[in-house]
């Protein structure tokens, strides 16, 4: 794989477990360089052992603020300078709405937590919102979609993947001509791109202007 400093970190670390599939580090890389040394606002669901919180604030650099969040109460323990930890569930809407009124906005959410479709789904509804006009959020391991244990399967309506495919015809909004209750001009007012990798989604943000259409040049049949 493509050699990035993320990796390089990841490969010498010594401090807490970093829990990350090898492929997704160039999918990091590539979403979120632009924030490095510019003081970003993190928040990434599930701690486990804090390492990648740690390795988060040493990749952006002086000045970033790290913000974790997970079910298990010993995870606050983990809290150092410049990274601090919420005790929650990802389900519980009350909860992640007190989180949003604390941290104010976000430059990167990542949501590492329990992989089960109401987590996913849940903190999407509730936090994409606290992501910032250019910011980033990342939702990884989208293969529990695909596992019935997780309450996934192939095809199955109420999984995360297959709720993330209606973000295709949000992005889209401005192009529909049939009459439908959904709008997805909210989302595609805000949404610069949505990329899918293997078992990861981005969804990068970015305020759109309104959508023209103009012809230069000369032509005939």
């Amino acid at each position: 794989m493509k050699k990035t400093d993320l990796f390089d970190y990841f490969n010498n670390n010594q401090r807490g477990v970093i829990s990350k599939w090898e492929h997704y580090f160039p999918i990091y890389e590539s979403h979120f360089s632009r924030f490095r040394g510019k003081s970003p606002k993190i928040l990434e669901i599930g701690v486990f052992h804090g390492g990648s919180l740690q390795m988060w604030k040493e990749y952006f650099g002086h000045g970033c603020k790290i913000y974790g969040l997970d079910i298990e109460p010993r995870c606050k323990s983990l809290e150092e300078e410049d990274i601090e930890i919420f005790i929650g569930s990802q389900t519980d809407r009350t909860f992640l709405k007190d989180i949003k009124n604390k941290i104010g906005l976000v430059d990167i959410l990542i949501d590492d937590g329990g992989h089960t479709m109401e987590q996913q789904i849940t903190t999407y509804e509730e936090l994409f919102s606290l992501v910032s006009d250019n910011g980033v959020y990342l939702c990884e391991d989208l293969h529990t979609s695909y596992w019935s244990d997780w309450g996934g399967g192939l095809k199955k309506s109420d999984t995360f993947i297959e709720y993330s495919k209606n973000f295709i015809d949000y992005i889209n909004s401005h192009h529909w001509r049939e009459t439908t209750v959904v709008d997805g001009k909210p989302f595609a007012g805000s949404v610069k791109s949505i990329s899918y990798y293997d078992s990861v989604l981005v969804i990068e943000k970015q305020q759109k202007l309104p959508l023209i259409s103009r012809m230069t040049g000369t032509w005939s049949w």
